[in-house]
């Protein structure tokens, strides 16, 4: 199963952000000990490295996303994404619809986000990181 993670799941990682990054962390290290994948953007990692250097500094960052990015599938956010996400009436946060159509473009059963809302478009779905684990993990 591959598992589009948001940014806001990713920034919560890394900076260690409490009381998300206890369920983040959970979602991210369930995915992998289960032989599924994670997958996000380049998009994604850009907004994470952004909030990573205003807590870590710079090289920090940089090092905190580089082993981060190892685990990660990076979907393509191309023309092909922007175009769909541009054109596609139901989508109001263009960025939203980048990250969604990667997602479903690289055939992602679900996206973990803290702004579920923000997918109300969305034909695949959209869970936050608590209902990830109680619908996948249940053990909570």
């Amino acid at each position: 199963m591959k598992v589009f993670i948001d940014a806001n799941i990713l920034v919560a990682v890394i900076n260690k952000e409490y009381p998300l990054y206890t369920y983040a962390s959970r979602v991210l290290s369930w995915i992998t000990t289960n032989k599924h994948q994670p997958v996000t953007t380049s998009v994604s990692l850009a907004i994470t490295f952004y909030f990573a250097e205003k807590k870590h500094g710079t090289s920090s960052a940089k090092e905190r996303i580089a082993l981060m990015a190892e685990h990660l599938i990076i979907a393509d956010c191309g023309k092909t994404e922007v175009l769909q996400a541009a054109t596609e009436k139901k989508v109001k946060d263009f960025e939203d619809g980048l990250q969604y159509f990667a997602a479903l473009n690289t055939g992602c059963s679900c996206i973990v986000t803290e702004n579920v809302r923000d997918f109300y478009f969305a034909k695949i779905d959209v869970l936050n990181a608590k209902d990830f684990l109680l619908k996948f993990y249940n053990r909570m």
